[in-house]
């Protein structure tokens, strides 16, 4: 059986918390910040943990090793 290899894309927008959650960064700041409000931008700041159904879709199918 060869070596499960990680998904390039995954490992630069996930990361997995020492209890095994996955974290990544808030949605809907890309671009396209003008039409939004001051308050969505300042909640929309730092990073977020997945819920549990997407959390195991990463971590099954993206990141193997993690």
């Amino acid at each position: 059986m060869p070596k499960l290899k990680t998904k390039s894309g995954a490992k630069k927008r996930f990361k997995i918390s020492g209890t095994g959650k996955v974290i990544a960064a808030q949605a809907g700041k890309r671009h396209g910040m003008i039409k939004r409000t001051k308050k969505f931008i300042r909640n929309q700041r730092g990073t977020t943990v997945l819920f549990d159904g997407d959390a195991k879709n990463v971590k099954k199918f993206f990141l193997p090793n993690g």
